[in-house]
């Protein structure tokens, strides 16, 4: 069994963000927006986000395919 702990988490506080009380992916956390929260969909908003800019144009915003 492994375990993963943040580099930041002091004590149980964010050494990164004014040393308030650790809460993995709140504003400002280094996992923001790159990881999946299952505790809260606030916490996911920016992970939305960048996937919706990366995903591809849908079918009906597609140019005409050309016949060749």
């Amino acid at each position: 069994m492994t375990a993963w702990g943040c580099q930041y988490e002091v004590n149980g506080h964010c050494a990164n963000i004014n040393l308030l009380p650790c809460d993995p992916g709140m504003k400002g956390c280094v996992l923001a927006g790159r990881y999946f929260f299952l505790d809260s969909d606030e916490k996911n908003v920016r992970r939305r986000e960048k996937l919706a800019r990366q995903s591809p144009v849908p079918n009906d915003e597609k140019p005409p395919a050309v016949d060749d």
